[in-house]
């Protein structure tokens, strides 16, 4: 069977939730049995998001083969739970960068490159390829951006001449667009749609779905002045509803025909999709037994998608234990004093210390979880937060009063988190330690009770290190080195010896959790705070 591709555009504004749609159309062909994969384009110039600013961008999800990629990629992971790499996503500066280090080398011989046919073949050929790497039965493709968007054009022609190459029973085009609905009229507006449609007909492409993002459900009235407007049938147009969980999605599409729809498009064996097990999860999410709070002490905390992998990460651990998490959001910055910690975490049943860059805020970081520690409340430091601990005890248990990381502070005499040699003297972006790195356990510490093997590779994302000079004052002490990289003698794992549950990790289990197969370490956290309850 020759590969089909799916192609899924935006109109009217951004932010619909494209991604979420895309991942939910992974899941539905999945579960009939098919192999999909899950890919996204870019228009921005950057390489990849590793050096954008999270308030601007969000998280940067990390792939197993290092790759900084787009947090959508995360909804692909978490719902399809296929494995992705650095080829699944494709930003306009990869393609140019591609291009122009290829000019420099001769390889056009002089001839002039340009946007069409040299921009939209790069583009074309990474979207082939990922058919070829996968060996894919459908290969689904978002389209960053909103259609009209002058840096997203080449990708639009790109798609439009696939259907070309790959002939047209082997593509399908879906098109997601808002429908607002006007409360001082009463009523759901398809003009903008029209609109949106009519601009990606301009550019060739005749969408064979029109997903509407609404807060209302379309009337028959409506459905029939799209499909005349948009040229689609009724059975065409998916009502995409706002829902209280994403992982709801799936099932209102599937109900909506979508999965039918698309195998009868593109020709495909249908199968009763196989949702048992997520609507079993869905149900738990929506009939919790009891609630906790965690607080999330971090310094992106204006843009919850900062963080969108470890809020969905704790979300897998609350379903797991038919527990409903809330997320107390605390900005670290706030915190500046010890009294202040207390005020702020008293009525928290556990505290989580995410990633991130930079000195700023790290002060209520280490409030925190010097509270945390002395209070006896389940901690999890990931990345930083796990630095952050180390720093912590070394300043207040170990008697080093300018503990700190170079990172911080170029100066201290104590020195317990330091660049790796290796980091010295590199661009910023794409140099960090990335992807997937093995961990051997301790025989006996949490972290090998929760994963119940000896041995993990979990995915990376940093650029400083536990300093290994400071090894022997922390191994006579309370703080013991649960997890260590055997290739390079790297500590990954901190856990406290006196503590019921404290745990510090320099990878980033979060970016491995599912909504029905919780990460351990999450899935014990969230166990853990449950006791402290």
């Amino acid at each position: 069977m020759a590969t089909k591709f799916i192609f899924i555009t935006g109109g009217v504004v951004s932010s619909l939730g494209k991604g979420i749609a895309a991942a939910s159309i992974g899941l539905l062909l999945k579960s009939r049995g098919l192999k999909v994969e899950n890919q996204k384009f870019d228009p921005y110039l950057n390489i990849d998001p590793g050096t954008m600013d999270p308030f601007q961008h969000g998280e940067v999800f990390v792939t197993i083969d290092g790759g900084e990629t787009d947090l959508d990629l995360g909804h692909y992971e978490r719902f399809t739970d296929v494995t992705l790499h650095k080829f699944n996503n494709t930003t306009s500066g990869k393609v140019y960068k591609s291009l122009l280090d290829r000019e420099r080398a001769g390889d056009f011989q002089g001839e002039t490159v340009q946007v069409i046919p040299h921009v939209t073949d790069e583009i074309k050929s990474r979207i082939l390829q990922t058919a070829t790497e996968t060996g894919a039965d459908v290969v689904i493709t978002e389209i960053g951006g909103t259609v009209g968007d002058i840096e997203s054009l080449p990708f639009i022609e790109a798609i439009r001449q696939i259907k070309f190459s790959v002939g047209r029973e082997n593509c399908a085009f879906i098109h997601l667009g808002l429908l607002p609905y006007l409360k001082e009229c009463g009523e759901i507006k398809t003009k903008p749609m029209q609109h949106s449609v009519k601009e990606l007909l301009g550019f060739g492409i005749q969408p064979d779905i029109i997903m509407c993002r609404s807060e209302k459900q379309l009337t028959k009235s409506i459905r029939e002045k799209l499909g005349l407007f948009c040229n689609v049938s009724q059975d065409s147009i998916i009502e995409n509803l706002t829902a209280k969980s994403i992982y709801e999605v799936p099932l209102m599409l599937e109900r909506e025909g979508i999965g039918k729809k698309l195998i009868s498009l593109l020709n495909l064996p249908d199968a009763e999709p196989a949702l048992t097990e997520w609507k079993a999860m869905v149900h738990k999410f929506y009939h919790p037994e009891t609630e906790i709070t965690i607080a999330l002490v971090g310094k992106y905390i204006d843009l919850h998608d900062s963080y969108l992998s470890v809020a969905e990460a704790l979300t897998a651990g609350g379903i797991f234990h038919n527990t409903r998490v809330k997320i107390d959001w605390i900005d670290s910055e706030n915190i500046q004093t010890p009294e202040k910690a207390a005020e702020l975490l008293e009525k928290a049943d556990g505290i989580i210390i995410p990633g991130g860059f930079g000195d700023r805020g790290t002060t209520g970081m280490i409030l925190s979880a010097r509270y945390a520690r002395e209070h006896k409340i389940p901690y999890f430091g990931i990345c930083l937060g796990m630095q952050i601990s180390v720093i912590e005890f070394a300043r207040n248990v170990l008697g080093m009063d300018d503990a700190n990381s170079t990172e911080f502070s170029k100066n201290t005499e104590h020195p317990v988190i330091d660049l790796m040699p290796d980091q010295k003297d590199v661009d910023l972006g794409g140099t960090l330690r990335l992807g997937a790195c093995t961990c051997l356990l301790s025989e006996g510490s949490l972290s090998e009770k929760a994963y119940k093997v000896h041995e993990v590779q979990e995915r990376h994302r940093h650029r400083y290190e536990f300093n290994n000079l400071f090894r022997e004052q922390f191994e006579s002490s309370d703080m013991i080195f649960a997890g260590r990289n055997p290739d390079r003698n790297l500590i990954e794992i901190v856990e406290l010896k006196s503590h019921p549950w404290f745990v510090g990790v320099q990878f980033h289990p979060e970016f491995a959790s599912r909504p029905n197969r919780p990460h351990p370490l999450f899935r014990d956290f969230i166990g853990a705070a449950l006791q402290n309850k």
